[in-house]
């Protein structure tokens, strides 16, 4: 896929919002670059992209999904990530394999907002990226409106680079301000150069003058040939164009309508003219130069009946079947056209390439023959912190030992999940983006693995402790013909500061309590730790051995053991036991606007508000910082999201333990007496 004219294969990824037709942006490339020769839907289920059967089900990416053209002469690598917010780890592992990236949207105002988060992410890296403005043929504001909202989300100056041509209400072609020639569109079919209609010469004007003054800013000798009135040759505006967006210095805009081809082949010959080639690239992400291959996997899928496959750009040299990274054998290479599979003997720099049965590799690795780039990996390839969990179970028992394994494959395809077994609760916690994140891989378990899973809301894991101290005799006696069992001892309970944990130690004199035998006190009053006399583990106590009493026969470990339970169970009840619940440092992001309902939001979920400003290197938006109960966050995300159009976020660390009583804390406690005496 080197091209005629030599040049590297180059990668792009559509991005963007969901609903904005990314999907639909691909199948139109690849239509008019001749890669297919029918275009599919997403709505019939017969595109390229979003083969999976999670992604058809509910007419959505939810996974990157690769394709493969060329397009005068040149080889090109299409990568269609996914728009919902939930699956953003696939686009960003994605946008970090790439030489720019295309951000399709809509033409709708009140949606330029759900753009943030993506471009920001294009500017932290310095990807490359263009606008593709989508949908133009249903749009209900104009370009100028259209523009202006989005030059609000993003931090590098808009430039058009396109101006309609309209027919009352309806967009019938546009005018290239480069070129200044005019087009007319052609229903899938490439568009008609007809001649510059007299309506729009005057828009045309402002526009080109516009767009030259947005590069004058990037380049002096371009700033005084205008500042002279002088009219740039275009081979200069093209040059100057290639320049700034390789830099990531602006952001040239395109208009069209996908799903009839309407603005495709001019965006495709404007890649072809202004994307960078993968050796820029390679700089641009620091990647060491070398003679030798170097593959960047971005991601991994299990395919039925091929097994592993991870799917790498290559950076350097050249990768062929067979060879090895690391010592793992490349077992089979492979070019993608979305669920479909074709075989190759090598795979050329620049190219995205399919590597077979790579059973260590992980998506993130970046690969030599030598080892692996530790360093580059995890710049490139940083995980996103969950924000939602679930706890799961599979439905038969049987299937457990099956899980484990079905669950590795799913996080090695898909990274942004992570799974823990909750020490507190004991329960298997999956976490992830969000519900519907969860949701389908839930799907993907009983439909790859033929694992069916449960998932309900996890158990907070609270604790109690105590509020007084108690002395507490406890004996143990028994006498069942032959030896008997027998332990006697004395404790002090008392409570310890917040944090503090569990501390033992003894005070006894004289052997009243055989020093083999005070292990098994400590035993016996860890054991009883486990569960408090409200029914959850106990933290920040200390216990001391003051005395006891033992017997030459029959006194035991577990007699000992048993005495130390015994004392206390009555001794802590004594104590004021009280309730404690996880509290958790959250930092919010949400755009300025939405910063009062957040307060609200905090408010309303028992949280207490530490602080919020501004975030210093992201305009227009806002941190909060505040204390929550773990019980509040469990679906913080959901309501968090809706509140702001999708693009609110937040991280999280546990801080400290806080005393709930009341009305709540009895809930509490019931429920869990419940619980205990369901399962016993």
């Amino acid at each position: 896929m080197t091209g005629s004219e030599g040049k590297a294969p180059r990668c792009v990824a559509l991005v963007g919002p969901y609903l904005s037709g990314k999907t639909t942006v691909l199948e139109s490339l690849l239509h008019v670059t001749g890669a297919i020769a029918r275009k599919g839907t997403v709505k019939d289920g017969t595109s390229v992209g979003d083969g999976s059967a999670e992604a058809r089900a509910r007419q959505m990416s939810v996974e990157i999904s690769a394709a493969t053209t060329e397009f005068l002469g040149e080889g090109w690598s299409i990568l269609d990530c996914p728009g919902s917010i939930e699956f953003a780890q696939e686009s960003h592992n994605a946008l970090m394999a790439v030489d720019a990236a295309v951000v399709v949207c809509e033409p709708a105002i009140d949606k330029a907002l759900t753009l943030a988060p993506i471009l920001r992410f294009l500017d932290q890296h310095q990807i490359p990226h263009m606008l593709f403005i989508n949908k133009m043929d249903n749009a209900s504001h104009s370009v100028a409106e259209i523009l202006d909202a989005l030059q609000a989300v993003s931090e590098r100056p808009l430039v058009l680079r396109q101006v309609p041509i309209r027919d009352g209400e309806s967009i019938t072609g546009y005018v290239d301000l480069v070129s200044e020639r005019a087009y007319a569109y052609r229903p899938d079919k490439p568009s008609d150069r007809v001649p510059l209609p007299d309506s729009v010469q005057e828009r045309e004007r402002q526009a080109r003058s516009q767009m030259l003054e947005s590069l004058a800013d990037f380049d002096d000798a371009l700033l005084e040939k205008l500042l002279e009135d002088q009219i740039p040759p275009k081979e200069e505006i093209y040059k100057n164009l290639t320049r700034t967006l390789t830099r990531d210095a602006i952001v040239p805009v395109f208009l069209g309508a996908a799903e009839k081809d309407h603005g495709v082949f001019r965006l495709m010959k404007a890649l072809r003219h202004e994307v960078p080639p993968p050796e820029v690239s390679r700089k641009r992400l620091k990647l060491p130069e070398g003679e030798g291959p170097m593959a960047a996997v971005f991601k991994t899928y299990h395919v039925p009946h091929m097994g592993k496959l991870s799917l790498a750009r290559i950076w350097r040299g050249e990768v062929t079947d067979g060879m090895t990274f690391d010592g793992e054998r490349v077992s089979g290479l492979y070019r993608l056209m979305g669920q479909n599979q074709a075989k190759i003997p090598k795979a050329a720099a620049g190219e995205v390439a399919a590597l077979g049965r790579m059973d260590t590799v992980r998506t993130g690795d970046v690969l030599t023959p030598a080892g692996r780039d530790a360093a580059a990996s995890e710049r490139l390839f940083p995980r996103l912190g969950p924000v939602f969990s679930g706890a799961i179970a599979v439905e038969n028992r049987s299937d457990e030992v099956k899980l484990s394994a079905a669950l590795a494959k799913l996080i090695e395809e898909d990274p942004s999940l992570s799974v823990e077994q909750s020490t507190d609760t004991h329960e298997y916690l999956l976490w992830g983006q969000g519900e519907m994140h969860l949701r389908i891989a839930l799907e993907r378990l009983r439909s790859k693995y033929h694992l069916s899973a449960g998932m309900k809301r996890p158990h907070v894991p609270y604790q109690e402790s105590i509020r007084k101290s108690a002395a507490q005799h406890g004996r143990y006696k028994r006498q069942t013909g032959g030896h008997g069992q027998f332990g006697d001892v004395h404790l002090d309970i008392k409570p310890l500061p917040r944090g503090s944990g569990f501390n033992f130690g003894d005070q006894i004199v004289g052997g009243a309590v055989p020093k083999q035998f005070i292990p098994a006190v400590e035993a016996g009053v860890r054991d009883y730790l486990k569960r408090g006399p409200l029914g959850f583990p106990v933290v920040d106590i200390a216990v001391t051995l003051t005395d006891g009493q033992y017997h030459s026969v029959d006194s035991s470990e577990q007699a000992f053991k048993q005495a130390a339970r015994i004392a206390m169970t009555e001794g802590m009840a004594k104590c004021d036991p009280v309730l404690l619940e996880p509290i958790f440092l959250v930092t919010i992001q949400i755009p300025a606007e939405f910063t009062p309902k957040a307060q609200r939001l905090i408010s309303g979920r028992r949280g207490q508000i530490l602080g919020f400003g501004a975030i210093t290197d992201w305009r227009g938006w806002d941190e909060v910082s505040a204390y929550m109960p773990q019980a509040e966050i469990q679906d913080l995300i959901i309501e968090l999201r809706s509140l702001t159009l999708g693009v609110g976020t937040f991280t999280w660390k546990f801080d400290h333990l806080q005393e709930l009583t009341g009305r709540l804390a009895d809930q509490v406690i019931a429920q869990r007496a419940e619980t205990v005496q369901a399962a016993s």
